[in-house]
Order: C-alpha cells, then structure tokens, then sequence
C-alpha cells in the first residue's frame, strides 16, 4: 500500500506534471448531430470498413493507423533506472509519446508489456501492428532488443526503430561531424573509444563505421572487444571485427592515449588522467545519466570539445533531435522501413543545422526546441527513403 498520500508528492513538480498522465485522446472530427453520427459510425463507417476489407492500402488513407506511432517497452532498460518492470515504465513511454506530437506533430501510443520473453514480445507487436503506421521500441535490454528489432524488422512493412539504440546513435553521429568540422578534421581523421556494449554502445559504433570514421574500438565491462577474446556474443563479435583496426586489448583508459574520440555510454566511470592522455583537439561525449564518465568541467580541461547526456551542460547529445523527424519523413512517404541511409541522412541533417556562423565548442548540435530541426530530418529522411526504395508515395 502506498505510504506518501498525493498531496505531499504533488509539492514536487514531477510529481504534479506527471498527474492523470500526459497523454489524452482528441477526435479529429465533430459529432453534434445525427447526420454526423450516423457517418462518423453506423452506418456510414460500415462503407468505410467494406472498402478496406477489399482493398486493405485504403486504412492508411481512411484510417489512423499510417501516421501513428507505437511506443514499445517491456521495463527492462528504463533511462538510468534498469528493470523497473512496465507499470514503472509507463511514464517514460508516455513521455515519449508527447514528444513525438510536440516536435513533429506525430500521434503516438504507449503500450507497455507485461512480459520480457522475445518469442511473447514479438509475437505481440505483430499482431498490434494493423493498427499502426511505425513501430519504436524503446527501454528493451541488451541483448534482447537486437533480436526484437531483427525480427520485427522482418515480419512487418512498417517502419521498426529502436530509438535507445539508433536515436542515440544518429545523434552522436551528428555532433562529432560538427565536432571533426570544428576542429578542422573529417570523420576519417578521427580514432575513437568507445565505452559500452551494450544498446546504444553497439548502435553508435555501427553508424560511425558506416559514416567512415577512421578507427573505432568499443569495450565492455570486461574490457576491449577484440577478436582474440571468445566470451562475445554474435553482435559484440561482428564489431570486434569490423573495428578496432589496431588491436586494443586491454582497458578503455589505455586505448584512450592517443586517442582523438571518447564515447562513453557505460555508466563507468574515466580518469582525468587518460583524458589528458588522448591527442590534441581531443572530443569527449561522456553520455551516461544522470552521472556522466568524467564531470564536464574535468573533460574540458583537457578536451577542445565536450558533450553530455544532460540538459544542464552545453551539447546535449538528446534523443529528441532525432525521433521526432524520422517518423515524421518515414510517414510522410509511407515507407516501409528505417534504412540505414535515412539514419545517415538524419543525422547529416541534424549537423546541418548548425550554421558556419553558430558552430562552437558549447554549440556542436542544435537545441531540441529549434524549430528547424524536424523539419529538416523529415525532408532529408523522405527523401533517402525514396532514394532507398522503401517509400510508397
């Protein structure tokens, strides 16, 4: 039984903003009389309902279900909280579901699941998903969620985005472009490390082998992925054999010296000392919350360039610049799947934004609140869509 009555939790903001939830649903059309409601339901939806049965691509013009979002969760990975189960999740996830409608004007649903079986999960989303135009799992550990995603991704014509992994990853990409622009370098320059192998460490290390960064290792908590160690699983094996050209094996802090790029997504902590230790111009994204892997102040000391997971530091490396606008662009052309060049795209979009006259050290991504980064990812994301093959307008 709950302990705190409402009253003394509402004297906390959260608490109050978060009451009855955030989330309600507003008809897009008014019944105020008969004529009205015989069209909105019986017996006029009945012609509606007819002609979708014998031509199903009608529901997305006829129905909500083209431009609506399912945010997806079983609990397991929620934030910095970890497996707090789906009742405790729900407002994230309704969180979630609001910034969809405030940054792209995307309608989204919360669901979360009472169960963390893959089979049960997957199983779940397939069938939930005529009612849907796009699907974003969101807080599903590691290593679960690539197998979600996998095979959702292959059983349905929709877009599936696993937004802990590849939102976080489109952001990263986009900054450091800025960063390397910054400092008179190209993604090609530049040798990174990566602390973290789990959802969003995986993701991020991906995109920026497939952007073209010069040489990336990524770690564990065991230590440097490196094709000599036979204790990783399929997806840390694959990057262990993509990356780390020169052959990290030891800890994060000795592949740091000389380092130009430290990424961390770990929630461990780094020394000053090994920051000090990478190459000049050096860029630090010390991205776990609420605590980062080296206080900002600390990093910049040392570092030309430093990025936090946190609203409160500049260069806030946020989801909020990435999601938005991909389903708004996926959407907008009816395409069937996220492919890895709209990733690319949004976040050459999103780095685009910060103009030659805005970029700085405290300003390598635009603010979530600009009004001209939705926009811009949808466009450049419904474009490579099209150029992809996926999109159906």
């Amino acid at each position: 039984m709950p302990t705190t009555p409402p009253s003394v939790l509402d004297r906390d903001p959260a608490f109050a903003l978060h009451r009855g939830g955030k989330l309600a649903v507003r008809s897009t059309v008014e019944v105020t009389d008969a004529e009205q409601l015989s069209l909105a339901y019986t017996p006029g939806v009945a012609r509606v309902c007819t002609a979708i049965a014998e031509d199903p691509d009608l529901a997305a013009d006829y129905t909500w279900a083209a431009r609506t979002v399912a945010v997806v969760s079983d609990g397991t990975a929620v934030l910095g909280l970890g497996d707090i189960g789906p009742a405790a999740a729900m407002p994230v996830m309704e969180g979630k579901a609001l910034l969809f409608k405030e940054f792209a004007d995307v309608d989204a649903v919360p669901i979360c699941l009472a169960t963390t079986d893959v089979d049960d999960l997957v199983e779940t989303v397939v069938r939930l998903a005529p009612s849907f135009g796009g699907i974003n799992l969101e807080d599903i550990s590691a290593p679960r969620c690539f197998e979600i995603e996998d095979r959702l991704r292959e059983a349905l014509d929709i877009p599936v985005f696993h937004d802990d992994q590849h939102g976080t990853a489109v952001v990263v990409l986009a900054a450091l472009r800025n960063a390397a622009r910054l400092t008179g370098r190209s993604l090609s320059d530049l040798r990174a490390v990566v602390a973290g192998a789990g959802a969003s460490g995986i993701a991020v290390s991906r995109i920026l082998l497939d952007a073209g960064i010069g040489d990336l290792a990524a770690a564990d908590s065991k230590g440097m992925l490196h094709t000599g160690r036979e204790d990783l699983n399929p997806v840390k094996a694959r990057l262990a054999r993509d990356g780390n050209k020169a052959g990290y094996a030891g800890s994060v802090e000795q592949a740091l010296k000389g380092a130009d790029v430290f990424i961390g997504l770990s929630g461990a902590t780094v020394s000053e000392e090994a920051i000090a230790a990478m190459a000049p111009d050096s860029i630090v994204f010390a991205l776990s919350n609420p605590t980062p892997e080296i206080a900002p102040d600390v990093a910049a000391r040392h570092a030309r360039v430093v990025a936090t997971g946190r609203s409160d530091f500049p260069n806030q490396i946020n989801n909020v610049l990435a999601f938005p606008g991909i389903f708004r662009g996926a959407f907008d052309v009816r395409a069937t799947a996220v492919t890895e060049g709209m990733k690319l795209a949004a976040a050459e979009a999103i780095a685009a934004v910060v103009g030659d006259d805005e970029l700085s050290a405290d300003h390598i991504v635009p603010s979530p609140f600009d009004p001209r980064v939705a926009p811009a990812v949808a466009a450049a994301v419904a474009e490579q869509a099209r150029r992809d093959g996926v999109a159906r307008l």
